[in-house]
């Protein structure tokens, strides 16, 4: 029962939610990353200049490999730009450079769902690490009822750190319209397109939360009555 049953397909439904989110962000970022903006400036200068315009100047830019990669990390000050995105001069590009700046100023400024996120990020990876092995320890002992819900509890761990990242990424998006359509990077019309690839970015954190929270209904569904067995 515990390798095979009915409960898998809230697994299936999740991992199709997930791949119909990242295709979906793939599809609006290339489509938006062929418009080349008319400022002509490239995700590197769009984010050193909105770095510079919000007071920021304890953070590195930096490029590296990979495509969409973009981070920015609290705890180095340093904005990393993809090569995708760093000497890109499109809509999309821009758009992406300004979102890891929103990130930027939220540690600026102290944003409090960014600090109850770095909080829980040693909890959350710990728990989503042992989770799995303490349910089928605890299976392979007899449903042992203690190791198994330490498991899922510790699972959980892993869903509250992504339901606190949505606010985090949909406040960073915010903040990096908001920089964009005051003007000096982006025209009027081209803002809306930034908003689009945003959103899209911003429905593969909610298919990331949904996904794990399909998996952990299961988990509950399969073993949630054991007390009672």
């Amino acid at each position: 029962m515990f390798f095979w049953d009915p409960t898998y397909i809230l697994v299936i439904i999740g991992l199709l939610i997930s791949m119909a989110a990242s295709a979906y962000v793939n599809r609006t970022f290339r489509r938006y990353d062929t418009v080349r903006s008319r400022s002509g400036v490239t995700g590197t200068d769009a984010a050193r200049y909105i770095l510079q315009q919000s007071g920021i100047n304890d953070v590195a830019v930096q490029e590296i490999s990979g495509d969409l990669t973009d981070n920015y990390n609290g705890q180095t000050k340093i904005l990393s730009l993809s090569n995708s995105t760093a000497q890109s001069t499109s809509v999309a590009a821009i758009g992406v450079a300004a979102h890891e700046c929103g990130h930027a100023v939220q540690d600026q400024r102290n944003y409090i769902p960014m600090r109850i996120r770095t909080a829980i990020v040693p909890a959350a990876n710990i728990g989503s690490t042992l989770s799995f092995p303490l349910i089928l320890l605890g299976v392979i002992l007899g449903m042992n009822h203690t190791l198994i819900n330490i498991g899922i509890a510790a699972f959980s761990l892993a869903l509250l750190f992504q339901v606190v990242t949505l606010p985090v990424e949909f406040n960073a998006s915010r903040r990096a319209i908001r920089i964009l359509a005051s003007g000096g990077i982006l025209a009027a019309d081209e803002v809306p397109m930034v908003r689009r690839v945003l959103t899209a970015a911003a429905l593969t954190y909610v298919a990331a939360a949904l996904s794990t929270f399909l998996q952990l209904l299961r988990l509950i569904i399969l073993f949630g009555n054991n007390d009672r067995d």
